[in-house]
C-alpha cells in the first residue's frame, strides 16, 4: 500500500508518530539477548515492546480514520508490513544502526526526551483519541527517559574510555537531531503554537543531562533531514526487508 496520496494532516501525523515508535522499537529489539547484563537486556527489550505497542495505537487510529473517509479496510499490520520506505515518515535518527551500547542509549535518551515533551503537549489536544494515546504513552516514556538519562550520566561521568565513546557518539548522532524540531506542515497543523514549547523543553532536558554527564553538545555542522517526508537513509530499506519478509512472502499468513 502507499500513503503518498493521504492529505489529512492528522493521519500523516499519526503515521509519523507510529513510524518513529515502530522503527525505534525494532532497532532496540536487536539488543535482545545481547545486552551487557541480563537486567539491562530485559529493560531495553521491554522498552522495545512499549514502542511497538505505541506504534499499534497510532496505526489503529490512522486505519480507523482512513476507513471512515474512504471505506478502505486497513489494520496496524498494513502500515507496518505493506508500505515501502518512501511511505514511512519516521525521523532519520531512529533508523540509524545501533552501534555500541552507549550509542544505543544515547539515541534512546534523545528520542525519549523529545517524546516526553511532545506527548505532554498532546495530552491536551482537542482530538480526544490522540490525547488519550499520548497520555497512556507518556507513562511509558517517563520510564524510558529516566532509564536512558541515568545511563548517559553513568557512561559520560564514568571511565575515560566510556566518556570518550559517549562524546564520539554525540558527535556522530547530533547531525540527525535538528529534524525532530524542524516541524512539517502536518505537524504544525496538529501542534499549533505548542511546537515552540516542545522545542524549548526538549533542549532544556538535553542540556541538563549532558551537563551532569560532563558531555559537550556540538555547536555547528550539517544537519540531515527528510525522513518526515519519506526521504530515508539506506538503513531503513534493510530494516524493512527483515521486518516485512514473512508478510510479503506469504500474504495474509496466520499462525
Amino acid at each position: 500500500m502507499t500513503t503518498k496520496e493521504i492529505e489529512n494532516p492528522l493521519i500523516k501525523f499519526l503515521l509519523h508518530l507510529g513510524d518513529n515508535a515502530l522503527i525505534m522499537g525494532h532497532r532496540n529489539s536487536e539488543w535482545c539477548g545481547h545486552g551487557p547484563v541480563l537486567e539491562q537486556d530485559i529493560a531495553l527489550t521491554n522498552i522495545a515492546l512499549d514502542q511497538i505497542g505505541q506504534a499499534r495505537n497510532f496505526y489503529q487510529y490512522a486505519a480507523k480514520l482512513i476507513a471512515e473517509k474512504s471505506g478502505e479496510k486497513l489494520t496496524e499490520d498494513s502500515f507496518a508490513y505493506l508500505r515501502d520506505s518512501w511511505d514511512f515518515k519516521n525521523c532519520l535518527l531512529v533508523e540509524l544502526p545501533n552501534g555500541h551500547w552507549g550509542r544505543t542509549i544515547l539515541k534512546q535518551f534523545i528520542v525519549s526526551a523529545y517524546k516526553s515533551c511532545l506527548y505532554q503537549a498532546l495530552t491536551s489536544n482537542a482530538d480526544e483519541q490522540l490525547a488519550g494515546i499520548a497520555s497512556k504513552s507518556l507513562k511509558e516514556i517517563s520510564y524510558h527517559l529516566r532509564w536512558s538519562s541515568e545511563w548517559v550520566i553513568r557512561l559520560g561521568d564514568g571511565t575515560p574510555e566510556s566518556k570518550q565513546k559517549m562524546q564520539d557518539a554525540i558527535t556522530s548522532i547530533w547531525p540527525y537531531t535538528n529534524e525532530w524540531t524542524n516541524f512539517t506542515d502536518y505537524e504544525l497543523n496538529i501542534l499549533g503554537d505548542n511546537h515552540w514549547n516542545i522545542k524549548e523543553n526538549w533542549e532544556t532536558i538535553l542540556k541538563k543531562v549532558f551537563l551532569e554527564a560532563g558531555l559537550s553538545i556540538p555547536t555547528n555542522g550539517y544537519q540531515h533531514s527528510g525522513g518526515k517526508m519519506g526521504n530515508h537513509t539506506e538503513h531503513l530499506g534493510y530494516i524493512l526487508t527483515e521486518m516485512q519478509f514473512l508478510q510479503r512472502a506469504y500474504p495474509n499468513a496466520e499462525w
